[in-house]
């Protein structure tokens, strides 16, 4: 097994035990059945999401009365707060059969990508806790760029830092909701899909200026602020959500950041956006769980 997780974390046989960071694990066997039942959803109260990636074979993945069979090229979504069922079988397919050749084994082993989300990066996107879903598409368009990145974060997770780690996973995340929230809700009309990612896009280069508001935004793009309203109410989130949250991300960035250690908090406050240090120790505290200070202290 093949870990990336924050410090903190724990091994237990050979499986990753959450504490509330991103995880990302490879997992591989010739046959591998895990079952999370009601009694330990109960006990542990665990609070999150695992985002499923089969690489070689066929997996099972069952919950809330539902059940799928995955191969390579989709993928399924679970709930840790909730009981569950994940069946890996051994590889078939010409991949699969050379690593037999290889390994000099009847059957390769399966593998499978599994990534732990916590429940507050995917639920605040969604606005609500999100759905069991199964059998997602990744074979091309948004979800093929999705499986692609986690094996990639996979690949690189030794040359990746905390930071940068924690960063790419939440681009992840931020893609996979779209791709949840696209079988919930009929297509955006492509204009509004069209403004929603010119607006994101001025949001993240942009974030650092303290005059920025959705009447900014909307002006110099040429829109009016009810057509950038409009489109990313649609994407579940307002203009003044989104600027917060880019200026938030910066500032966690910001903290872990060596280079920056021995810039005061108001200062890197200032630099984002904030009107004072408590205001944006009040808005990170609501957004990550602790104050700038604890998370800096953490970090280094």
């Amino acid at each position: 097994m093949l870990r990336r997780a924050r410090p903190g974390t724990e091994r237990r046989r050979g499986a990753a035990v959450d504490d509330g960071a991103y995880q990302l694990v490879l997992r591989w066997s010739e046959q591998i059945d895990c079952v999370r039942t009601a009694g330990q959803a109960r006990r542990e109260r665990a609070d999150g999401y695992r985002f499923v990636l089969p690489l070689d074979g066929e997996l099972t993945l069952a919950q809330d009365g539902r059940e799928a069979r995955l191969r390579p090229g989709t993928g399924g979504l679970v709930t840790l707060a909730e009981p569950f069922r994940i069946s890996l079988a051994s590889g078939t397919g010409p991949t699969a059969a050379a690593r037999a050749r290889d390994t000099g084994r009847r059957g390769a082993p399966a593998r499978a990508l599994v990534m732990t989300i916590p429940a507050r990066e995917m639920d605040r996107r969604l606005r609500r806790p999100s759905p069991v879903a199964t059998g997602l598409d990744l074979s091309s368009g948004l979800g093929r760029v999705v499986a692609d990145m986690v094996r990639a974060v996979g690949e690189e997770r030794r040359a990746l830092s905390a930071a940068q780690f924690d960063a790419a996973c939440d681009r992840i995340t931020e893609l996979l909701c779209v791709i949840v929230a696209g079988r919930q809700r009929p297509a955006a009309p492509g204009h509004l899909a069209e403004v929603e990612a010119v607006v994101r896009r001025y949001v993240r280069e942009h974030a650092t200026e303290p005059g920025l508001t959705g009447a900014a935004v909307a002006q110099d793009l040429g829109w009016s602020l009810r057509q950038v309203q409009l489109a990313l109410q649609h994407a579940g989130t307002t203009p003044r959500e989104l600027i917060r949250e880019e200026r938030l991300r910066l500032v966690r960035d910001r903290l872990r950041n060596p280079q920056d250690r021995d810039v005061t908090i108001t200062d890197i406050a200032h630099a984002t956006g904030f009107s004072s240090a408590s205001a944006l120790s009040t808005a990170f505290r609501r957004r990550f769980g602790v104050s700038p200070r604890e998370l800096r202290h953490t970090a280094h």
